[in-house]
């Protein structure tokens, strides 16, 4: 038998195609069978038509998205996914100590991950001081989070690098975790900052989050915001890391 979407041959008794990924009675329910006559077609006029644009539709922007994130294995170098599931591990391993931390322990920001995070953070003072002061101070904290996910995008639709792709949200994830003890420390101001200066003894407006609480009257929920932070950055640590094992479990699959 053949794929009535894409004309690729199928086993006898597949319920979907191997390669476009339709499934076979959902595109007869919007499609006429080769055995049916023309009288049985909906009697609504381009009701038919319609059904099959979006089915189509439906059907193109999910293998494109499959394709995207989870795109299909062939010829997997034993090597190379050897050591995508050192990493992976490495990664799993790292992130569920950060994860499980408080964050008043700042476990993500004395790690070595941190001085990485750091100079993209005071970047993003420079790149955004032309928007005010206000966003001047946010700017440090999009900096840090903004490259991880520019590299995410470039490795997904870029360079077609899926794995690649899931160690970056993995780094968004951190960031996240890393962003938290620096908003819980607003109005206790104890943390070291740039420079040596602590928050409690530096200028109005030297440690961002102190001000952006400050302007924005929300510094009595820096302890909330700083937990949200935290888990909002452990569950995208969680979906990389199930992301990754994912591609290196196909990895290992393909490679049998």
């Amino acid at each position: 038998m053949y794929c009535p979407n894409c004309d690729a041959e199928q086993a006898d008794g597949n319920t979907t195609c191997k390669r476009c990924g339709i499934v076979f009675e959902k595109y007869w329910e919007y499609h006429l069978r080769p055995d049916e006559s023309a009288d049985k077609a909906p009697a609504a006029p381009g009701t038919q038509h319609r059904h099959s644009s979006n089915a189509r539709m439906r059907t193109e922007t999910h293998t494109a998205m499959r394709e995207l994130f989870l795109p299909a294995v062939t010829g997997a170098n034993p090597l190379h996914t050897w050591a995508k599931a050192a990493l992976l591990a490495a990664l799993i391993l790292w992130g569920l100590s950060l994860i499980g931390s408080s964050v008043a322990s700042n476990a993500a920001g004395e790690s070595f991950l941190h001085l990485i995070n750091l100079p993209f953070h005071e970047a993003g003072h420079v790149i955004f001081r032309p928007f005010g002061e206000f966003v001047t101070s946010l700017g440090g904290t999009l900096g840090q989070l903004l490259m991880p996910l520019i590299a995410m995008l470039v490795l997904l639709l870029q360079t077609r690098d899926p794995f690649g792709a899931s160690v970056a949200l993995w780094w968004l994830g951190e960031n996240f975790l890393d962003i938290a003890p620096y908003i819980n420390d607003a109005r206790a101001g104890v943390l070291p900052l740039v420079g040596g200066n602590f928050g409690h003894s530096s200028p109005y407006g030297f440690h961002d989050w102190e001000y952006l609480l400050t302007e924005t009257g929300l510094l009595h929920l820096d302890h909330s915001l700083a937990l949200a932070s935290h888990l909002l950055g452990s569950l995208i640590m969680l979906l990389a890391m199930a992301w990754g094992a994912l591609l290196v479990y196909r990895d290992f699959t393909a490679a049998r």
